[in-house]
Parts: C-alpha cells; structure tokens; sequence
C-alpha cells in the first residue's frame, strides 16, 4: 500500500524531472548543447546539481530526455490541419515555438561525425515528416510526386525558412514567406483537395 508521505516524494521526483527538463531545452535552445552545463541546468530549473546524474545517468541522458519530450509534444498535437490556410499556420506558428528554437540550435552540433545529438535529431525529423505527411495524405498530390518525398522536400523548405528568420529576423518577414509557400503549393493543386 502506497503511503501519503511516498506519493509526494513520487510526485516531488516527477516535478523535479520536469523541471530539469524544461530548463535543459531552453539552455539548449540559447546556448547550445555543448556549452551547457549541468550548474546552468540546475539554476535554471532551481533544482540541484545532483538530481541531474540521478534523474538521467549523464548529459546524454538528458538530452535524450528532452528530445524524447519534444517528441512527445508533435505526437499529442491537435490532428492535422483540414486545409491548406490551416497547415501554413501550423507551421507558422510552430516556428516561432522555443521547441523549433531548439531544432535550429542544435543542428550544427548534430552535423559532427560521432555527435550524441545525430540520433536524437534524427527522430526529430521523423516525427515532423509524419506531421507533414498526416496533412499531405489528405491532400490530392500533383502526378508523380508521393507523400514521403514531398514531406521531406517541404520540411527542408520550412527548416531553411526557420533558420534564415532565426539568423536575421529583420530580413524574413515570415507571414508574406508563409503566403507565398502557399501559392507555390496551389499553383501545382497541392491545396485544392485539402482545402474542399
């Protein structure tokens, strides 16, 4: 029988492995993955040092922890715009999420040969193109051209997008680039079916 007193460790433990998680992603998403520590960490979130280690085994751990949260997040996500208008601001506004700060940051780190993020990141990517690919399954695609692929080629275009904004906001003005994503997805019927 589960006692008053081991329900709020149980619930302390589970709020302290929130907290850590949180504050790793945004730590990540401002300073990268390498130049964050585990005192960053543990000040951010206000929960010690040493809870790090135990919550996760090591840096990697957490990393893992907060991808796999990220992750999360995209799976539990309302169902996939109806239309067209309505998957361009999804995106939209995905992108100016801390979650999409963080793709963005941590890419040049997971580009390195042996790097801890190339796996991670790679299921990122996995879980955006099924996101993508739930959308353009409802759409009628342009002859010759399958839903895998053009996830793939549209989530490049909305990543290259991302980082230019990311890069220098006052160049991208990001609804007159969502706009005109939106009439090059058209002009080849790619919102007709979708948008009925």
């Amino acid at each position: 029988m589960t006692t008053p007193r081991a329900t709020r460790r149980a619930e302390m433990t589970q709020e302290s492995r929130r907290l850590l998680i949180t504050a790793a992603a945004e730590l990540f998403a401002e300073r990268g993955y390498r130049q964050t520590t585990f005192e960053d960490i543990a000040t951010r979130s206000g929960v010690s040092r040493g809870s790090i280690p135990w919550h996760f085994g090591n840096k990697e751990g957490l990393l893992a922890a907060v991808v796999e949260h990220v992750v999360a997040g995209l799976h539990t996500e309302p169902n996939a715009p109806a239309t067209l208008d309505q998957a361009l601001h999804a995106l939209h506004e995905f992108i100016r999420s801390p979650s999409a700060k963080l793709f963005v940051t941590l890419i040049a780190e997971a580009m390195e040969p042996g790097s801890p993020l190339r796996k991670w990141y790679a299921d990122l990517h996995t879980a955006l193109r099924a996101r993508i690919r739930a959308w353009l399954e409802q759409a009628e695609l342009p002859q010759g051209v399958g839903a895998d692929e053009l996830s793939i080629t549209l989530l490049g275009a909305v990543m290259g997008i991302h980082q230019q904004w990311r890069i220098a906001p006052e160049a991208v003005d990001l609804e007159r680039v969502y706009m005109t994503v939106g009439v090059l997805l058209r002009s080849v019927g790619l919102g007709r079916h979708a948008d009925r």
